[in-house]
């Protein structure tokens, strides 16, 4: 097992797989689908190739019986952000216990887990069916993942993604929203004549600092605070002219419990507020993208499955969050429940990345043992 898992992920690794969302043009995950799916059949598991979206592949892997008992599926992502700035991106590079490259932690050192768990959980003859989904676009619009729930149900489901090891029953949503203010343009020497909408956006700015601090009041157990931040602005068009307009854009990251109408509603608020102070201050805000949170009840049979098995592999099991969103929203959305579940390592979406080989041998293992107990 040790060896083979190893050996996949440096050869995931060494596959360009970036998201062409991201950066046009990039590679996109059509080889290390074919490479999944090549893998996959040498270890006598079925395949199917999900293409709904043109060159926007993700891989279906069966073991087991579908018929026999329960079916548990094991999710990880094929796609990586770009690899600006990394030296020798897509050249695995071995440190000690560190495998370094781009997509080593994120996640494709959960994903050779998943499809490794998955074949030595068909050889030692599970009753039921593990079922391995190699998504593509998780890091942009997880169009994979939503492919994959049209062909695939499950009795619960495994998210490889890092998780140091922990069991994360938890993880944050996003609302992104953009907020436009209006002025008027006129050129500088006259300012009597504009309205400058980019000093019209500062008490926007300051009430969105004021939320979040507020924020800093509710607490979920597992993930802390919802929190916000101001992700982008522009506005104006040269130096001489007082801008007639400011586009504001800030994320807003949830908990299991708050959604896009309640941060909608807030900014609603805010923007009344900051135009009773200001009758002049013209701003209008639309919701741009909405990925909602994710959380199980920690009774859940899965739950106490990984921790059974992290405990006989680990001698531990711990429970958490996770504060970035993952793909185990849509699955749970879908009815199925599900966990988050991966190897350690440092570097997502970072110049520097690198993945744990003993815990990702720990990882391949301990999924072994919850598909060979929950497929029983």
């Amino acid at each position: 097992m040790s060896r083979d898992v190893i050996d996949l992920l440096t050869d995931l690794v060494a596959i360009d797989s970036v998201n062409p969302s991201l950066v046009p043009g990039a590679a996109g995950e059509t080889r290390a689908a074919r490479h999944v799916e090549g893998w996959a059949s040498a270890a006598g598991l079925s395949t199917q190739l999900v293409d709904t979206h043109d060159g926007r592949p993700s891989v279906i892997v069966r073991g087991g019986d579908a018929g026999g008992g329960p079916t548990l599926l094991l999710c990880g992502h094929l796609d990586t952000v770009g690899v600006g700035g990394m030296a020798d991106p897509l050249v695995p590079r071995v440190v000690g216990d560190r495998l370094h490259g781009r997509g080593a932690y994120d996640m494709k050192a959960g994903l050779a887990a998943a499809l490794v768990a998955c074949r030595d959980a068909a050889r030692a003859g599970v009753a039921g069916q593990v079922v391995v989904a190699a998504v593509a676009d998780e890091e942009h619009s997880s169009i994979g993942v939503r492919d994959v729930l049209e062909h695939v149900d499950a009795d619960a489901a495994i998210v490889t993604e890092p998780t140091e090891l922990t069991i994360a029953t938890a993880h944050k949503g996003f609302v992104w929203i953009e907020i436009e203010v209006t002025g008027r343009a006129a050129h500088g020497s006259r300012p009597h004549l504009g309205v400058d909408a980019i000093m019209k956006t500062a008490p926007i700015l300051a009430a969105l600092s004021d939320l979040n601090e507020r924020l800093a009041s509710r607490r979920h157990p597992r993930l802390g605070p919802g929190t916000l931040h101001a992700s982008l602005i522009s506005g104006g068009s040269e130096e001489s002219t007082i801008p007639g307009s400011c586009v504001l854009t800030f994320e807003r990251r949830t908990l299991p419990g708050e959604t896009a109408t309640d941060v909608e509603r807030d900014v609603t608020d805010l923007i009344a507020r900051c135009r009773r102070a200001d009758p002049d201050l013209i701003g209008t805000h639309r919701t741009i993208l909405v990925r909602e949170p994710f959380e199980v009840p920690e009774t859940a049979p899965i739950v106490t499955a990984v921790g059974d098995a992290a405990t006989d592999v680990l001698g531990r099991a711990e429970l958490g969050g996770v504060s970035y969103w993952a793909d185990a929203a849509f699955i749970s959305a879908a009815g199925i429940p599900t966990v988050l579940f991966g190897p350690s390592g440092d570097g997502a979406h970072a110049e520097v990345e690198w993945v744990s080989l003993d815990a990702t041998v720990a990882c391949t293992r301990t999924l072994t043992l919850v598909a060979e107990r929950f497929c029983r």
